[in-house]
C-alpha cells in the first residue's frame, strides 16, 4: 500500500563498487540498514551498503509501522521466561526506541507521516480481564506509561466495546517507506553508498578486518559488516529457537467519518492476534492472522482467507466502520522465542553482526539496534546488550 499510493521515492545508489574499503558493510537497505547506516554516519564511520534487490524493496514495504513499546511477549510472561528485572530493562529499551525515532525523525526534519498515539490493549485468549489487571501492575511498577481503563472510557476513545483495556501513551504511526526513504537520502547525503542489486555470496573475518565477496567474485575489505537482512538469515547464524512467520494485512477505503475519536492504536491480547490503526489519509490499517511459516509462495495463495477473517474481526470490533479491504498484502518476519530481537556480535565470527527476530516491533528494535550496534562499533558499552546478545 505504501509504494501504491505514490511514486517510488529516489534513493541514489550504483550497481558497482569501485574501489572501497569502508568501515562498515551494511548489507539490507530496508528499515533496519536504514537506521543502522544512520547511526553509524552520524558517528563518524565510513559506511557501504549493499543489498540484492535495491532500496525499499524488501519486507519493509509490507509493514503496517505501528510503533510500539509493547512487545509481543507481554511483560508478565516475559518476566517469567527471563526474570522480572530484564523483561523489565527490555520493555524500557523498547520505549526508549519509540522516543529515539522521534527525536531522529525531528532532527533530520523527516516527512514520514510521523504522529504520537496512544494505544489500547485489548482481552483476548492470552490475557482476560484479570491478566490485564495484573499485567497493567507490573508496568507501572516498572515505571512504564500505562494504565487499566474500564469499559465506559474505552468506548469513549475507540467505540469498542469490551469491559475494559490497558491504555498506554509514548506510542507513535508512521509512513514506513517514507521513512525508511528519508534516512536513506540523510545518509547518503552524509556519504553513504549503497550499491545494488548486489548480492554478498560469502565473509571471511580476521581479527581487525573482514572480507567480503560479492556475487561475480569481486571482493571488499571493511572493518566490519552488519547484517540487517529482515527475516532472511545468513547462512553462517542459526540461533537457536528462531522461527519465521508470516502475517496479512490490508487497508480500507478511506472513512474519516468513521475513525474512533482518538484514532489510538489498537491490538488483541490473543492469537492470532488483531491489530488496527488508522493512517494520515483516514485509512483504516488492519492486520494480524499470523502463522509459523515463510513459503512466499504459500503465503501468497492465502491472502484471500486470511483477509476475509481479518474483514470479519473488524467489523464483529467496530461495527460502525466499512471493514471493506481496498488494498491488501502480507509479509515475513523473524520471531525469537523470547519476542525480543537478536541484535550484537555473530559468535565465532570477528567483526561480524547482525540484527534478527523483529516480531510485531520491527521498527522499533530497529531503532534499538541502531543503538546498541553504533556504541559497539565505536568501542563503547551498551548497557542493555546482555539483553539481545546471541
Amino acid at each position: 500500500m505504501w509504494l501504491s499510493r505514490a511514486r517510488r521515492p529516489a534513493i541514489r545508489h550504483a550497481k558497482h563498487p569501485g574501489q572501497i574499503e569502508p568501515d562498515v558493510v551494511v548489507v539490507g537497505a530496508g528499515i533496519s540498514g536504514a537506521l543502522i547506516a544512520d547511526a553509524l554516519v552520524t558517528a563518524g564511520k565510513t559506511v557501504a551498503v549493499f543489498d540484492r534487490r535495491g532500496p525499499l524493496q524488501g519486507s519493509t514495504p509490507a509493514s503496517t509501522a505501528l510503533l510500539q513499546f509493547e512487545i509481543d511477549i507481554p511483560l508478565s510472561e516475559l518476566s517469567r521466561k527471563i526474570g522480572r528485572e530484564k523483561a523489565a530493562r527490555a520493555w524500557w529499551r523498547s520505549a526508549d526506541g519509540v522516543e529515539h525515532l522521534r527525536a531522529r525523525i525531528l532532527d533530520l526534519g523527516l516527512d514520514c507521516d510521523f504522529q504520537e498515539r496512544c494505544s489500547v490493549y485489548l482481552p483476548g485468549d492470552l490475557l482476560d480481564m484479570a491478566g490485564l489487571k495484573h499485567e497493567t501492575k507490573l508496568r507501572r511498577a516498572a515505571g512504564l506509561r500505562s494504565t487499566m481503563i474500564g469499559r465506559q472510557e474505552l468506548k469513549a476513545l475507540t467505540g469498542v466495546s469490551r469491559p475494559g483495556a490497558i491504555l498506554s501513551h509514548g506510542t507513535a504511526e508512521v509512513n514506513p517507506v517514507k521513512l525508511t526513504a528519508g534516512l536513506w537520502q540523510s545518509a547518503v547525503a552524509r556519504g553513504a553508498k549503497i550499491y545494488a542489486p548486489v548480492e554478498v555470496d560469502d565473509v571471511a573475518s580476521f581479527r581487525d578486518h573482514v572480507r567480503v565477496k560479492l556475487a561475480g567474485g569481486r571482493t571488499i575489505r571493511a572493518g566490519a559488516i552488519v547484517f540487517a537482512t529482515g527475516y532472511e538469515l545468513v547462512k553462517f547464524i542459526k540461533p537457536k529457537g528462531y522461527k519465521i512467520a508470516s502475517t496479512w494485512a490490508y487497508a480500507t477505503r478511506i472513512q474519516k467519518e468513521n475513525l474512533w475519536p482518538s484514532r489510538c492504536l489498537i491490538w488483541e491480547a490473543a492469537d492470532p492476534y488483531l491489530y488496527a490503526r488508522t493512517d494520515a489519509a483516514g485509512r483504516i490499517i488492519v492486520g494480524g492472522e499470523d502463522e509459523e511459516f515463510a513459503d512466499a509462495a504459500a503465503r501468497n495463495r492465502l491472502l484471500p482467507e486470511k483477509i476475509a477473517a481479518i474483514e470479519r474481526k473488524l467489523a464483529k470490533l467496530m461495527p460502525k466502520v466499512d471493514p471493506t479491504p481496498a488494498q491488501a498484502w502480507c509479509g515475513s518476519f523473524g520471531q525469537s522465542p523470547t519476542g525480543l530481537p537478536l541484535i550484537g556480535a555473530i559468535p565465532r565470527h570477528r567483526n561480524c553482526y547482525a540484527v534478527l527476530g523483529f516480531g510485531g516491533n520491527g521498527i522499533t528494535f530497529s531503532a534499538i539496534a541502531a543503538q546498541v550496534l553504533q556504541r559497539t562499533l565505536c568501542g563503547l558499552k551498551d548497557p542493555d546488550a546482555d539483553l539481545f546478545r546471541f
